[in-house]
């Protein structure tokens, strides 16, 4: 995908960084950004924390974390992904199908809840999805 990303911005004739790291470990310094956008990674990242705290650190006060992300469904879809989740985490990359994704974002201290907006999108075992929008609290 980096390969493809960068081709793309040379085509544009866009200036791009895109840096290997893992999401625990952001390569930028202290409130470098007005926003990160996370779109199907949270499922995948071993330490979420440590990666929403980098998010936090990244970002500048009042800028904003913006996500779509597959989170733990209800009901009988929520046990078909509790049942496929060993499996479906070897061959899908690592994917947690029943990770409390929106419980991680939605009760971080560095962030005030904007927006979070569940849609009932994708095919049983990856469903539904959620997209929103925290803001950095502003230092005192």
């Amino acid at each position: 995908m980096r390969r493809q990303a960068l081709a793309k911005a040379a085509e544009l004739g866009l200036d791009v960084d895109i840096s290997e790291a893992s999401a625990e470990s952001l390569p930028y310094a202290d409130g470098q950004f007005d926003t990160v956008l996370a779109s199907m990674v949270f499922c995948t990242i071993p330490d979420v924390d440590a990666a929403l705290a980098e998010v936090s650190r990244v970002l500048k006060p009042g800028g904003e974390l913006r996500f779509f992300e597959h989170v733990h469904a209800d009901g009988w879809r929520g046990q078909v992904q509790n049942l496929s989740a060993p499996i479906w985490r070897r061959l899908a990359g690592g994917c947690r199908l029943n990770r409390q994704t929106v419980s991680h974002l939605t009760t971080l201290q560095s962030f005030d809840v904007l927006e979070v907006e569940r849609l009932d999108l994708g095919v049983t075992p990856v469903w539904p999805f959620v997209r929103g929008r925290l803001r950095k609290r502003r230092e005192s």
